[in-house]
């Protein structure tokens, strides 16, 4: 009997027992399902929050109050007003540091924001016009800040479309109305084109002003948030930390790197962070609708072992009629297997389908991975040999005699 005969007879087996095979299989589609569904929407999570961290710029370098190792240089805790608009400055014109394009001075401070009978409450960043291209800001109407609105502690705002939609509502255009912030009434000049939202912070749910006017009208504060620095490139984003931190130790007069009231840290930290945290999720879902895997091969193994005791008259005569013990094995084997990888199959459509539906219900890029493919319908086929083993072997050890007096 050669093995199309095995796989012609098997299949014919599988089909004359629908329902049980249906069963059988439904286990294995539920676990490769899951764990395809499962990795993709995790791997579609990291993606947007990678999406969402670049957005914030590129090649970027945020320097910070308080010590912490970075870029080569050491240091502990700090204090949270260590940083002044000086420092920026400092840093822009120094001759030491050669590898940085612009530099971005910010404060940022949380408050409450009124418009008519609406208000909210959001992110204040007091900015220089230099935000906006190291940020990576787009403009969807009007202007963003500019150098005269900064000398002349401009009253003015550009806002995230939702602080828009919560001021506002849907669909207007906030640019020549006023808005107020800790009292102070402030001109709409513009509105930012949407970022979305990530693990950090929404983007769209923020108020730009000039720093000067949020420094010494909103908050009445001499110190800066952070200190934003573009480097000319990637390759040189070391080489930037180690310049700028040693320039702000010997500014501050610090001597000793671990003694820093500041740290520095870059875009690739926090995507490096970010990509760790959910690939670690991602994992950790995979293992958990893996679970599933195991208990539908169990299943199959059962229904497997059924199928044994049923065919047990069937199995004595074949071996009665000189069937060896390699083709009763490669008989039920054969079985186990089509039945997992034809479960894979539809489990990988279904996982396709159930990532695709919730992709696009929340919102997250669908990440198809096919790597995760193979590997599940690698593991379906396993899963076939490795359960379907134990009941071929027991098949095959039948004695003839007393397979056939078997009732």
């Amino acid at each position: 009997m050669d093995i199309f005969e095995l796989i012609r007879e098997a299949v014919g087996t599988l089909i004359l027992n629908k329902m049980r095979t249906g069963l059988a299989a439904l286990g294995i589609i539920i676990g490769i399902g899951s764990v395809i569904a499962l990795i993709s929407l995790g791997q579609g999570s990291q993606k947007a929050v990678e999406n969402q961290i670049q957005s914030l710029g590129a090649n970027l370098l945020t320097v910070i109050p308080g010590g912490q190792n970075s870029g080569g240089v050491q240091g502990a805790l700090g204090g949270g007003t260590t940083l002044i608009l000086e420092d920026a400055k400092a840093i822009e014109t120094s001759q030491e540091i050669t590898t940085i394009n612009s530099v971005s001075p910010e404060l940022s401070r949380r408050a409450q924001v009124t418009a008519g009978r609406n208000n909210t409450n959001t992110q204040v960043i007091g900015v220089y016009p230099t935000y906006e291209n190291i940020r990576k800001i787009s403009i969807s109407s009007g202007n963003f800040i500019a150098d005269r609105d900064v000398r002349s502690l401009g009253k003015v705002a550009v806002l995230g479309p939702q602080v828009v939609l919560d001021l506002f509502g849907e669909g207007t255009n906030p640019v020549g109305q006023n808005i107020r912030i800790n009292g102070q009434q402030l001109r709409i000049i513009g509105m930012t084109v949407s970022k979305g939202g990530s693990g950090f912070q929404n983007q769209d749910d923020v108020i730009f002003v000039p720093l000067s006017t949020a420094q010494k009208i909103l908050f009445g504060v001499a110190y800066v948030s952070s200190i934003a620095v573009e480097a000319k490139s990637q390759d040189v984003m070391t080489d930037s930390q180690n310049q700028i931190g040693y320039f702000l130790l010997a500014r501050h007069k610090l001597s000793d790197p671990t003694q820093a009231d500041f740290r520095i840290f870059s875009q690739n930290d926090i995507l490096n962070t970010a990509s760790q945290i959910t690939g670690t999720f991602t994992t950790l879902l995979g293992g958990i609708a893996a679970i599933s895997l195991l208990v539908g091969g169990i299943g199959i193994m059962n229904i497997m072992l059924v199928t044994v005791t049923e065919r047990t008259r069937e199995i004595g005569l074949r071996k009665a009629l000189g069937a060896k013990k390699k083709i009763i094995i490669m008989q039920f084997l054969i079985e186990a297997i089509i039945l997992t990888f034809s479960g894979g199959v539809f489990g990988m459509g279904l996982g396709i389908f159930i990532s695709y539906l919730v992709s696009q219900l929340v919102g997250l890029p669908q990440s198809i991975s096919v790597s995760s493919i193979a590997l599940a319908i690698g593991v379906s086929g396993v899963i076939g040999v490795l359960f379907g083993w134990y009941p071929a072997k027991k098949a095959a050890n039948l004695q003839p005699i007393e397979a056939l007096r078997y009732e």
